[in-house]
């Protein structure tokens, strides 16, 4: 076994894991990564605080894959959040639950855990070499593969007894993700699904030509909207509600609320040419008490203070209702309860890839085996954020990469034992 040799391409946390699963194990190691330093979109989602993942009951977790939920339950039984955080304390890395549920480290950082994960990776006897691009591979008359990179000395051949591939997304290219790799799979017969942004924000309609008018972007753009519910109405008719809070931007809506909205706002603008929510302003009052308050005699005071004072309805909101609502709806107290209730907002596009934080799409679970591993390229595996999944902030997308970089590690072992056993 000791002889035997994997390639790991792509030093995101999928990657380091896979590593780390094979070195482990007693397979050398060896990881190529574009960039000058591995982990560098990892230490950036830790800039405001690393989310490594979510103390919510499992199954509750496992639902937040939506389409895929069924497979990447499979994948997370075999790097629960428990075992992540587990992990992590292995690393001197002690967490704690946040108040909403999402787990961080004690000190919030990524670069301590980083450190000592690379430091440990290194002991292990893992080979690191940066600023290699991967260039696809050719298959050896002997079985291995033979990898193809380049980098600013030139062009290389490696050989491999086994390859995982974890090369992200496509999105935050400057960090090393572009999605070049999609098709150099495709060339290769590879089913990779379109990769599409997820996690983003939305341009709108509103009053202006480019969505918001210049005097709400002037006043309100850069504003959270907080303790607000968006319900949107699926493909299939069943409606969609969370509460939550976004941003308003100068092109539109952006924030976790709307990042958990991400997939069902594409599908409905992929089926529609654009996509409908509804805001709640006001999600823990009833539509009686805002009917109530509104109808309560407001003698000389404007409707904008009998907002602010009856309902608490002031700055971001208030404006929000006088960009989305005709005017006739201030004179009408039961339209204007309506829309503090069911504020209609239509979105007309996702951004661009490259300003997404994650992306759907990727290589399709069809043509791998439970192992990850390309039916159509035995010993070539895939992991992380190249695989065909999606889903939220909140650390759902950390705790994916690293369950699918264990699997296709623990993947790319077993088939090197079964060909350390059965040698051509």
């Amino acid at each position: 076994m000791s002889e035997q040799r994997a390639v790991v391409v792509g030093g995101g946390p999928a990657g380091l894991m896979a590593a780390e699963v094979l070195a482990e194990r007693g397979i050398a190691v060896d990881l190529y990564d574009r960039m000058p330093s591995v982990g560098r979109k990892f230490l950036l989602a830790g800039k405001g605080g690393l989310n490594l993942t979510h103390a919510e009951p499992f199954e509750a977790f496992a639902s937040r894959y939506g389409e895929r939920q069924a497979t990447m339950q499979r994948l997370l039984h075999g790097f629960t959040p428990v075992m992540l955080r587990d992990w992590a304390a292995t690393l001197g890395v002690d967490t704690f639950v946040g108040s909403s549920g999402r787990v961080f480290p004690r000190d919030m950082k990524a670069a301590p855990l980083l450190r000592a994960w690379l430091h440990r990776l290194r002991r292990q006897g893992v080979r690191f070499h940066m600023r290699q691009r991967w260039r696809g591979w050719d298959e050896g008359a002997d079985g291995t593969q033979r990898l193809r990179f380049e980098s600013p000395l030139g062009e290389s051949e490696v050989a491999a007894d086994a390859t995982v591939l974890a090369l992200g997304g496509g999105s935050w290219s400057r960090l090393g993700s572009d999605g070049a790799w999609a098709e150099t799979l495709r060339g290769r017969g590879v089913d990779v699904a379109p990769l599409r942004a997820s996690n983003c924000g939305f341009t709108v309609q509103g009053r202006g030509a480019a969505g918001w008018s210049e005097r709400f972007v002037a006043a309100q753009a850069g504003q959270p909207l907080k303790s607000v519910a968006m319900t949107i109405e699926r493909v299939d008719g069943s409606p969609w509600q969370q509460t939550g809070e976004f941003v308003v931007t100068d092109y539109g809506i952006e924030g976790s609320l709307v990042y958990a909205a991400s997939s069902l706002l594409r599908q409905r603008i992929d089926a529609n040419g654009s996509a409908m929510l509804h805001l709640d302003l006001l999600p823990a009052r009833s539509a009686a008490w805002v009917s109530a308050e509104l109808a309560h005699p407001r003698g000389s005071r404007s409707l904008a203070t009998h907002l602010k004072t009856r309902l608490g309805l002031h700055g971001v909101k208030a404006a929000l209702l006088h960009e989305l609502l005709p005017r006739a709806a201030f004179t009408d107290m039961m339209h204007l309860a309506q829309g503090i209730k069911s504020l209609p907002l239509r979105v007309l596009a996702a951004r661009p890839l490259d300003e997404a934080i994650s992306t759907a799409g990727g290589v399709r679970f069809e043509v791998l085996t439970e192992g990850l591993m390309l039916h159509a390229s035995p010993g070539i595996f895939c992991a992380g954020e190249m695989l065909d999944w999606e889903a939220p902030t909140g650390g759902y997308l950390l705790s994916a990469c690293l369950a699918s970089g264990r699997a296709a590690g623990a993947g790319a072992h077993a088939w090197l034992r079964a060909a350390a056993a059965n040698p051509r």
